[in-house]
């Protein structure tokens, strides 16, 4: 089973979210994608209040109930609003979601992070994490591996994956390998050889989850890391959905 464990649905112009889950949906059957792990909302706010938080979770769970067999919700949280993130990833997991996103409105390390994390270890949930290395430039609240992995050494009952695996995946791969409660996933970058290969070598095949940041990238540029990477098969079976069915409660 092939599941992606990072998605954001978002409309074209002049589209639904009904026919943008179809759309979807028939580029996931085209590449065998079995199930996605949806999060945010219909647009990427940087800096959401409580109600932008409230409703971007409502959008991600319209979007599973679409399809409620192939989508698989993940909560958007908010150090910003610890005490609301806690009230809405309860309320979502009795909805059926089975993870956390956090993603840029504080550095990962903020002590905000500190009460969600208490919660995803109490609940079994892994937190997707978003990492990058700019070369402009992060953003003040953008988050570079080394702040999530500030968070994931306070926070050892917790999984947290990678998002992106730092854009820079060679130095993000090195950075986190000694933390094992780290898991990279695959998406975010440009389709180049050898990142699978090494985020195996590095970290072994049980660390690593496919993603696709679809759809602000493509499936097939980002599944190619996977299928086209010189591994063994079952190294990508790990990969491709065995880990993240692992990582994550029924």
């Amino acid at each position: 089973m092939v599941i992606d464990c990072h998605v954001h649905l978002m409309c074209r112009p002049g589209e639904t979210q009904t026919e943008a889950v179809a759309r979807t949906l028939r580029c996931m059957d085209r590449l065998g994608i079995h199930q996605a792990c949806i999060c945010l909302g219909d647009c990427l706010v940087v800096q959401p209040d409580a109600d932008e938080l409230r409703r971007q979770n409502e959008w991600a769970a319209s979007t599973v109930a679409l399809a409620p067999d192939r989508f698989i919700g993940f909560v958007y949280a908010s150090p910003n609003y610890p005490d609301l993130s806690l009230e809405l990833i309860r309320e979502y997991r009795e909805r059926g979601f089975r993870g956390i996103k956090l993603w840029v409105c504080q550095l990962c390390d903020h002590a905000g992070n500190d009460p969600i994390c208490e919660l995803a270890a109490e609940l079994g949930l892994p937190v997707l994490q978003h990492t990058w290395f700019k070369a402009t430039g992060n953003m003040p609240t953008e988050s570079e591996p080394r702040h999530l992995l500030a968070l994931a050494r306070r926070h050892p009952r917790v999984n947290f994956i990678m998002a992106h695996a730092g854009g820079d995946w060679e130095r993000g791969l090195r950075l986190v390998q000694g933390q094992p409660n780290i898991i990279p996933d695959t998406c975010g970058n440009d389709p180049e050889a050898g990142f699978t290969e090494l985020a195996v070598r590095l970290l072994g095949a049980e660390r690593l989850v496919f993603g696709s940041d679809a759809t602000g990238r493509s499936f097939a540029s980002q599944l190619g890391k996977v299928v086209g990477a010189d591994i063994p098969e079952a190294d990508k079976r790990l990969i491709l959905g065995g880990n993240l069915l692992g990582l994550m409660p029924s």
